[in-house]
């Protein structure tokens, strides 16, 4: 199999992935018990009017009917009108998208940045104290829950401190020109730091524990014997010739890394606040607004179906020894 059958292959495997998690969160979200017509139906509304905004969103219609409609609708990216404020679904999404991107980035280049260079000093010091210490530090950092540690740092730093914000991504009485603007003022850079360096606290474990172990394998080949051999000072074999070749699976590892940092992208929005999609996200789900939750997790899941297609399609570009016999 060529890498171009391959890569026709994992984009059928991604479309089929992709349908199947909208069926599965169209009967999901019509199983769940209520009503969803309860935060837009008003108690005082006459028969007639309750039925003709019920007719207004498509729920008098056949649960097939909804379906295709739903399918056919998805794949445009148009997933409905929200329930709880009459918006379309793909304005609110595109209007909170940026916000998470913004998050989610900065924590995977903290983590990812602070990862591997501290991977390559564990692994270059194998059998000691350093080595034992990062080890027992990326395992914590993988085993602590990221809505814990978010609620930790604000009770520390947002109440006793109060060196941090509680919550938001700028103060209040702030009106930016634009977003892009927003972006390189202080106020929005200290509202950022918190929430992207939970998440990076999170996600830095894995890095560091891939590269060392990286690290671990490329030290014990010959070539590496004959650059110290030559004479060259020790932090240029490790970050000009071992960490560049034991980078590899860090760079194929990222984007699958990339992706599920979705997840607790979710936690941490909802925790500090954050006006990102996951939190808008948790906020449909608990109101019931179908048309807003389906679009936000068919967006979130798309991102991460996606980001692994791209580590599939990496593994072989960058790896010439990698084969799809």
């Amino acid at each position: 199999m060529g890498k171009l059958e391959f890569a026709i292959r994992r984009v059928f495997q991604l479309i089929l992935t992709l349908w199947a998690v909208g069926t599965m969160l169209f009967v999901i979200f019509r199983l769940m018990p209520g009503d969803p017509t309860s935060y837009i139906l008003s108690p005082g509304m006459d028969a007639q009017a309750r039925q003709q905004i019920i007719e207004n969103f498509g729920l008098n219609a056949p649960m097939h009917e909804q379906y295709i409609s739903f399918l056919s609708n998805a794949i445009f990216l148009d997933f409905g009108r929200s329930f709880h404020t009459s918006e379309p679904v793909q304005d609110v999404i595109f209007r909170l998208l940026p916000n998470t991107l913004i998050l989610m980035l900065t924590a995977f280049a903290m983590a990812y940045s602070i990862g591997i260079v501290l991977g390559v000093f564990v692994g270059a010091n194998r059998g000691t104290s350093f080595e034992k210490g990062g080890i027992v530090l990326a395992l914590v950092q993988r085993s602590m829950p990221t809505f814990w540690v978010g609620i930790l740092v604000l009770w520390v730093f947002g109440i006793w401190l109060d060196v941090i914000p509680m919550s938001g991504m700028r103060s209040a009485g702030g009106s930016p020109d634009s977003f892009l603007s927003m972006l390189f003022t202080l106020d929005f850079v200290w509202h950022l730091i918190a929430p992207a360096a939970c998440l990076a606290f999170y996600a830095m474990g894995y890095p560091l524990l891939l590269m060392r172990n990286s690290m671990l394998e490329i030290l014990g080949e010959e070539f590496i014997d004959v650059c110290e051999a030559k004479g060259l000072k020790r932090r240029t074999v490790l970050f000009k010739h071992a960490a560049r070749n034991a980078f590899l699976p860090i760079v194929t590892a990222a984007a699958v890394s990339l992706g599920f940092a979705v997840g607790g992208s979710v936690l941490i929005e909802t925790v500090f606040g954050w006006p990102g999609l996951g939190r808008e996200m948790v906020r449909a789900v608990i109101r019931r607004d179908f048309p807003v939750a389906q679009g936000a997790f068919i967006m979130l899941a798309g991102f991460v179906i996606t980001m692994n297609f791209v580590a599939d399609l990496a593994y072989g570009y960058l790896d010439p020894r990698v084969t799809y016999d």
